[in-house]
């Protein structure tokens, strides 16, 4: 099996591709080669059983897609994108990047007349208020943010160049990612991490949303098991609905905050600081709290079912002395 990952840079490309040099195996079959590609360089591989190629590259710009996927890649897993802070905050580089740079590769592949299993990962911000307790499987995409349109976008082009027989693909709508390793990013959800990881290394951390705040999450270690469930499925049980809301855990700011002291200690929680933030505030409010993902559950996709799962699973993947 070939292999091509972009976005293999950021914190889902990076797990996705180490879990792959661990395993050597996608879809029940070998890993013969993989190709990570990111605006900057992917951090190397040790020891993986089969051949590596790291490519720097802006997957927005004319005739790259093509170069990336030359070899004829049997499974391409696109994570590359701007979150979403960053496209509400840069109108232009958002559609550019999370639009125009996935129309590119969905275009490279119809072009090359072979049928890979891509995997797109979209977002729950496809979605948009106002929303019932529980968001139904019939629940239509109205976002309202530019990053969810995006991804909305893409998801439409995904399931009709499916539909036409250009490709194979599966979207997959995570969840916010909690907790993620390393430093904050520009998306807007970040804090959800923040109020969490700050906390367990040792560091302050800004709450700047109420207590009450309710959002939908899955650990990095479920997200990457998505990816490989996505990327191994049969499509016939999917059928013609090829975007997959993800299985995930509803909890309030307040539950989080509840579940780290119960994970890591009363000190900890000590050092959240809450400073309100009307912005991110407005941005989170038009977010789902909860998703009925009972057809990805009944496909194999599944996730942790409290938060203390999903802490646990940071402080063992992190190698944490908690």
């Amino acid at each position: 099996m070939k292999v091509l990952v972009t976005g293999a840079a950021g914190m889902l490309g990076r797990k996705f591709c180490k879990k792959l040099a661990e395993t050597g195996i996608i879809a029940g079959r070998n890993v013969e080669s993989l190709t990570r590609a990111d605006v900057i360089e992917s951090p190397a591989i040790a020891d993986a059983p089969f051949k590596v190629r790291s490519v720097a590259c802006d997957l927005s710009e004319p005739r790259v897609a093509e170069e990336l996927i030359s070899d004829r890649p049997d499974v391409i897993v696109h994570c590359a994108a701007v979150v979403s802070g960053e496209a509400e905050a840069n109108f232009d580089k958002g559609y550019r990047i999370n639009l125009t740079g996935t129309q590119y590769l969905f275009d490279a592949v119809r072009k090359a007349i072979y049928m890979p299993r891509l995997v797109f990962t979209s977002s729950i911000a496809v979605f948009g208020a106002p929303f019932p307790e529980v968001l139904g499987e019939e629940f239509f995409t109205t976002p309202l943010t530019s990053y969810g349109a995006q991804k909305a976008i893409c998801e439409l082009l995904l399931a009709d160049y499916t539909r036409l027989g250009f490709f194979d693909a599966i979207g997959i709508r995570l969840p916010t990612i909690c907790v993620r390793p390393g430093k904050p990013n520009k998306a807007a959800s970040s804090f959800f991490s923040g109020i969490i990881r700050e906390p367990l290394n040792g560091q302050e951390a800004v709450l700047p949303v109420p207590d009450t705040v309710r959002h939908w999450f899955a650990s990095p270690r479920s997200a990457i098991g998505f990816l490989f469930r996505a990327a191994e499925i049969d499509g016939s049980l999917v059928g013609p609905r090829r975007n997959l809301s993800m299985p995930g855990l509803s909890a309030t700011v307040g539950e989080m905050i509840e579940s780290l002291g119960r994970c890591a200690g009363a000190e900890r929680v000590k050092l959240i600081k809450r400073q309100p933030d009307p912005v991110i505030m407005r941005i989170v409010e038009g977010w789902a709290r909860k998703l009925d993902a009972s057809r990805a559950l009944s496909l194999g996709f599944a996730a942790e079912t409290s938060f203390d799962a999903i802490i646990r699973a940071y402080i063992e993947d992190e190698h944490l002395d908690i």
